[in-house]
């Protein structure tokens, strides 16, 4: 049902550090957890740093334990900042559990904790490369609340400080992650180029590489750097994290969830990253496994992300009344600032589901008018977790899903080319021969869900937005038609008119068609466009008859 939906995969986790202690035992470690940490192994990077607070108290240990909540996919705050104040409490001047309270602040939305880490540098009279480093790190976790240019000027100074003894690679990782936030990309690479000499395991890398990659919708690219990262460390967590990201892009539902397997694999059972697995399954459009995985560690999470990912779930299986209540119990316990506009959109869309059932017209009406306006607040703040128009579409007329295209027609031509698609998904000729064929056997539901694949490789390329509008008219959902007629229309290139004079014309009248009853002024100025490209067009004649009579 919800192939359409397109929710945003969490970035890979950013880098950890390396600290060199004088004792080689501590040094060991610390590395230990450091290592855990940047391979999504959390819960082995807590029980090391607890180990290491147990036999030795010090503001430092404290400081490494609680970093470690903030660094999992959804960070534990109070946990994080109950070992920061004990931290403080061995040592009141302890510059990191400092930037570790500051950090805190930060992710919970009060931008006023930048200015608060600059101070604490400012006191440590930059010093130490550590409290630098660490400095810049917090600048750089919370992609929404970060200061790159802060956290570079941190980072020169602390590679600075370390040349003498060698800069270790993570200051690098943490250097182009800092300039990623910034949308240098180029600079960015250079930060890693700079890392992979350094960094004892090369897989951490090449992994953050793909990912920058990915960020710049360079897939080919993307995919070497995945290849490399598994061909140097075939048990690097991350690596099939982004891997599955890749192959989510693509709609390769069956090798995502493989990747979804290996990462679970080699990541641990920490009920956090469990918690990132359900969020990636979902993603995925894999809803059985996603409702396992978050069934298994639901009463270990005290983090009231759960109701939200539920309320996605439910959403998904149609089941609007318990999605609501769950996302009604994930707004009530969450922080207000952890309320994004993509889940008042998630309110909209679910009050959209309701108001299609409700028999009572009062409630029907209201439900109706608060579907559109926390539907609004998720466009207006510029959110693509879901395809909100299409969405809305979907629940009024029924969407396109892969289980339904896998049911409808077939032929010995659509099963070869779904197999080279599926080897080679930048392959943009066999994809409109698919998508073709699909239509020629009146596969609608496969017809739209390839025109999509078309358009996310080839986003400018008009006529695959004219295809899915005409597939989606002859399931009988006009709605999402009318959006991907519209989505055409805004596509063609001025210097492309010409060429699309004829389709354009169509793709006018049928908006026109579709919105005479509903908004007939629209619907006089669409059919008055098709008639200035194609004046002969008798079914724009007698439309236009129609409803200028």
């Amino acid at each position: 049902m919800k192939d359409i939906m397109i929710m945003n995969v969490k970035k890979i986790a950013f880098g950890a550090a390396v600290v060199f202690f004088a004792g080689l035992a501590s040094a060991q470690t610390l590395q230990d957890g450091i290592n855990s940490i940047d391979s999504d192994k959390f819960a082995q990077a807590k029980t090391n740093f607890t180990e290491m607070v147990t036999k030795a108290p010090t503001a430092e240990n404290y400081f490494y334990l609680g970093n470690t909540y903030l660094k999992q996919g959804e960070p534990d705050y109070a946990k994080a900042t109950e070992s920061f104040n004990k931290g403080l409490a061995a040592d009141g001047k302890s510059f990191l559990n400092k930037i570790g309270l500051a950090t805190v602040k930060l992710g919970k939305g009060d931008k006023s904790a930048i200015a608060e880490i600059q101070k604490i540098v400012a006191d440590s009279r930059e010093k130490d490369a550590e409290v630098l480093f660490r400095a810049a790190e917090a600048l750089t976790l919370f992609e929404k609340n970060s200061a790159p240019d802060a956290a570079i000027q941190f980072l020169n100074k602390a590679v600075e400080k370390a040349e003498k003894k060698g800069v270790p690679a993570h200051y690098y990782y943490t250097l182009g992650d800092a300039y990623r936030l910034k949308r240098a990309p180029g600079d960015a690479m250079t930060a890693y180029d700079k890392a992979l000499p350094l960094a004892k395991n090369k897989a951490s890398v090449y992994t953050r590489m793909a990912t920058l990659w990915m960020a710049a919708q360079q897939w080919q690219q993307a995919k070497q750097s995945i290849d490399k990262a598994i061909g140097v460390d075939a048990t690097y967590a991350p690596a099939y994290k982004a891997l599955a990201s890749y192959d989510i892009r693509y709609q390769e539902n069956a090798k995502a969830t493989q990747d979804l397997i290996n990462y679970t694999k080699y990541a641990d059972e920490d009920p956090y990253t469990q918690l990132e697995i359900a969020k990636l399954y979902f993603t995925n459009e894999d809803y059985a496994n996603s409702k396992m995985v978050l069934d298994k560690i639901f009463d270990k999470i005290d983090d009231p992300i759960k109701f939200k990912l539920r309320a996605y779930q439910s959403y998904a299986d149609g089941n609007y009344a318990e999605a609501k209540q769950n996302m009604d119990t994930f707004v009530s316990q969450a922080e207000k600032t952890r309320i994004q506009p993509a889940d008042q959109g998630l309110q909209g869309l679910i009050a959209a589901g309701l108001a299609k059932t409700e028999t009572d017209a009062a409630k029907k009406t209201a439900l109706t008018t608060e579907a559109q306006q926390k539907i609004a607040i998720a466009k207006a703040a510029k959110d693509e977790t879901m395809k909100w128009d299409i969405e809305l579409a979907n629940i009024a007329g029924g969407g396109a899903s892969q289980a339904e295209a896998e049911k409808g027609p077939t032929t010995p031509e659509i099963e070869a080319l779904k197999k080279k698609v599926a080897a080679n998904k930048e392959d943009s000729d066999s994809l409109f021969k698919l998508a073709t064929a699909y239509q020629d056997v009146k596969n609608w539901n496969g017809a739209v869900l390839t025109w999509q694949k078309m358009s996310a490789l080839l986003p400018d390329w008009a006529p695959a937005y004219y295809s899915q509008g005409y597939s989606y008219q002859q399931a009988g959902n006009n709605d999402a038609a009318k959006i991907s007629y519209e989505k055409f229309i805004s596509t063609v290139k001025p210097a492309d008119l010409e060429a699309n004079k004829q389709t354009l014309a169509y793709a006018y009248f049928a908006v026109a068609y579709m919105n005479k009853d509903s908004d007939p002024a629209k619907a006089k100025d669409y059919v008055a466009k098709s008639l200035q490209l194609d004046p002969t067009y008798q079914d724009a004649v007698k439309l236009n008859a129609e409803i200028n009579k």
